[in-house]
């Protein structure tokens, strides 16, 4: 959607005279608004996929633009057009590759993250030195980065008809998966994605699923209105409602955490997500 590159855009906070790498040139519309705002040669894009990047180059010519569009791993950036003062990347990344942060030692990374529980936030990073750090906002909703996708699928296509372990919770299934727990169980249980489904009967009722990128594991829970526990089942080798439940209760025990609340910090060592003070490291290090 525009709405959304332009709040990207808005995030970036472009200055005349910057230089930008952009990941991910799609049909060139992003790649165009900054040619149009920094001029051309201010403007790298690079694109894993040869036939889109075809396709973008020939809008970008139709709109009468000609940043430099290249063929690549967005992962390493392109040195060739290094430093840059900006970094935007179209796709949701797990991790802040190192090469941006080489390539951008003194500037601004924008880019969508997440993991394949919860991958709706913008990261807007500061770098300086080659160390970044920054805060998480919006709700972006974009493609995964094509080397770490997320598991995905139809429950009837990816459920087998085995029965797993039953047993009996108290927290209320729709609660896990609101915004603020689900980013904060997002930071441990990174390889499982959840889905509602919602009964066809008018009944009020739902199963939460929750399925392991590898397919090998699911849990369900079953939602029933006004009920005081709900039904869990669990098959595979992990334990997935256990998981999500320990997480749970951590965001629980940390007070109830606002996502707003919480910052990320690269640098050589790798990533860290922090809770108020980047001393403070809750997840992913």
């Amino acid at each position: 959607m525009p709405s959304i590159m332009l709040e990207m855009l808005g995030l970036l906070d472009v200055r005349e005279g910057q230089r930008v790498l952009e990941v991910g040139t799609g049909t060139g519309y992003n790649a165009a608004w900054l040619a149009h705002r920094l001029g051309e040669t201010n403007v790298t894009s690079v694109e894993l996929d040869a036939s889109v990047l075809s396709c973008a180059v020939r809008n970008l010519k139709r709109a009468g633009f000609h940043p430099t569009a290249v063929l690549g791993n967005g992962h390493d950036g392109h040195r060739g057009g290094a430093p840059y003062h900006r970094v935007i990347c179209t796709c949701t990344m797990r991790d802040i590759p190192r090469g941006w942060l080489e390539q951008c030692p003194n500037g601004r990374i924008v880019t969508p993250w997440g993991s394949s529980f919860f991958s709706g936030s913008y990261a807007t990073l500061e770098v300086v030195e080659g160390k970044a750090q920054g805060t998480f906002s919006g709700y972006p909703a974009f493609m995964w980065d094509r080397t770490q996708r997320a598991g995905a699928g139809r429950i009837s296509d990816l459920h087998n008809q085995e029965e797993g372990e039953r047993s009996r919770t108290d927290i209320a299934p729709q609660n896990v998966i609101q915004d603020d727990p689900a980013f904060f169980t997002g930071l441990s249980v990174t390889d499982a994605w959840y889905r509602w489904c919602e009964a066809d009967d008018d009944s009020g009722e739902a199963t939460l699923w929750f399925i392991s990128d590898d397919r090998r594991s699911w849990a369900t829970v079953e939602y029933v209105p006004h009920a005081e526990t709900y039904e869990a089942e669990q098959y595979g080798p992990r334990t997935l409602w256990d998981e999500v439940r320990t997480a749970f209760l951590g965001w629980h025990e940390l007070g109830k955490p606002e996502r707003s609340r919480f910052g990320l910090s690269v640098d050589g060592d790798g990533q860290r997500v922090w809770l108020d003070d980047p001393r403070n490291v809750v997840g992913r290090e």
